[in-house]
């Protein structure tokens, strides 16, 4: 994009900003709208953080500039194969907007009802649609490790990074969805009629933006950037992931897979304490039942093992990415404090745990350094403990089960 036209289109958004109201800039601004390609929003949305716009308020100025660009935006259109990651995504889009939809109409019953007995069944209707949005977490998973890693060796960064922080909003208000579901015999029936009825408000001013942006601006320019053989990769990592229960899955073309060419393996690695081959080391790391990853002195996510029970999805499209890329902006400053300790030499471990999926897991990061002290990067080890927590007393090599 020329700087004549990023000039323009930056003056664009920062009017809107400013308040000028959407149809003035529209006139003002006809016939340069008319030329506008997702692919330059995306680059100038970009620069605007770099210039020290705050991706918080990027957010907001999306849904402001979306007004004017919605008409140019819904021109675009390109044939996508059905195999394709980005068609897959399109379609659970679409079947996610259905399923929003069935949510209002259900509201309206809910709304109309004076008890809870006057609704069990349009409860029971709307549980299935909580089920549903709580499996789409894998669209989003797909999304944050496979599409926004690329984008991101690209050179698009701060979209994804947009679009990463509505999908938190979007899990904050599904999540709450499936709670109240759950729970609707424990509460007033008035105060869940208001609460469902906050919750759709909250979904629907999310859900429905996010899905044309992504349709209309992140994808069109994914399309642009990206390469078949880089798709063919997402795809297989799609297939790794996994869909979610309502994914209209389509049969893959045997072409698509092709035999990965398996190149030789170097002589063993000599160890001051002994030596592997390649393949002891992989097989070894992919063994333990811990999952690590590595980060390099840059920053940049350079190894992870594949252990048989990932508590984290990593695919291997986060190589060279940087761990910054790799939390939701909320933890970022906490992710380059942990980094800067490390580095300094001021810290040698940090440690967390959370609950997930009812299991307990213990999350710990350390220095990896040289013989002589020399920061080389982090290493994050992560391990459920949910069994190991519970042990008491001992048990013996003899008392093995095996013996």
């Amino acid at each position: 994009m020329s700087a004549d036209r990023k000039k323009v289109l930056k003056d664009i958004i920062k009017q809107l900003h400013a308040g000028t109201s959407p149809l003035t800039v529209k006139e003002m601004f006809s016939k340069y709208l008319e030329t506008i390609t997702p692919q330059e929003i995306a680059e100038v949305e970009q620069e605007l953080v770099k210039e020290g716009v705050s991706r918080e308020e990027l957010q907001k100025l999306c849904d402001i500039h979306l007004t004017i660009f919605r008409e140019q935006l819904g021109k675009t259109t390109t044939q996508i194969p059905l195999w394709h990651p980005i068609n897959i995504l399109i379609e659970e889009h679409n079947i996610m907007l259905g399923l929003l939809e069935r949510y209002k109409r259900l509201l309206e019953d809910i709304k109309k009802a004076e008890n809870l007995a006057q609704v069990e069944g349009v409860i029971v209707q709307l549980s299935s649609i909580a089920e549903d949005f709580n499996d789409s977490e894998k669209h989003y998973l797909r999304e944050e490790n496979v599409l926004f890693p690329l984008l991101e060796k690209h050179g698009i960064t701060e979209p994804p990074a947009v679009m990463w922080m509505e999908h938190d909003k979007i899990r904050k208000s599904k999540r709450e969805l499936q709670e109240l579901v759950k729970k609707v015999g424990e509460q007033e029936f008035n105060s869940f009629k208001e609460r469902i009825n906050e919750n759709f408000e909250a979904m629907n001013m999310v859900i429905p933006n996010h899905f044309y942006k992504e349709n209309n601006i992140l994808f069109p320019t994914a399309l642009q950037l990206i390469t078949e053989g880089e798709w063919v990769e997402a795809l297989k990592e799609f297939d790794e992931i996994g869909y979610c229960r309502f994914t209209p899955r389509p049969p893959v073309a045997p072409e698509i897979y092709k035999e990965e060419k398996k190149g030789t393996l170097p002589s063993d690695i000599q160890f001051e304490t002994g030596s592997l081959s390649a393949e002891e080391v992989g097989a070894l790391l992919n063994s333990l039942p811990i999952d690590i990853t590595f980060v390099d002195r840059e920053d940049k996510v350079k190894f992870f093992n594949k252990s048989e029970k990932r508590i984290f999805i990593r695919t291997k499209a986060v190589i060279g990415r940087k761990v910054q890329q790799c939390h939701p902006q909320k933890s970022i400053h906490i992710v380059n404090k942990i980094l800067d300790s490390f580095k300094e030499g001021k810290k040698d471990v940090a440690e967390f745990w959370i609950e997930k999926e009812g299991s307990l897991i213990h999350i710990r990061y350390f220095p990896v350094k040289d013989k002589d002290g020399k920061y080389l990067g982090t290493i994050e080890v992560t391990q459920d403990v949910t069994e190991i927590k519970k042990l008491e007393g001992e048990k013996r090599l003899l008392d093995w089960e095996g013996a």
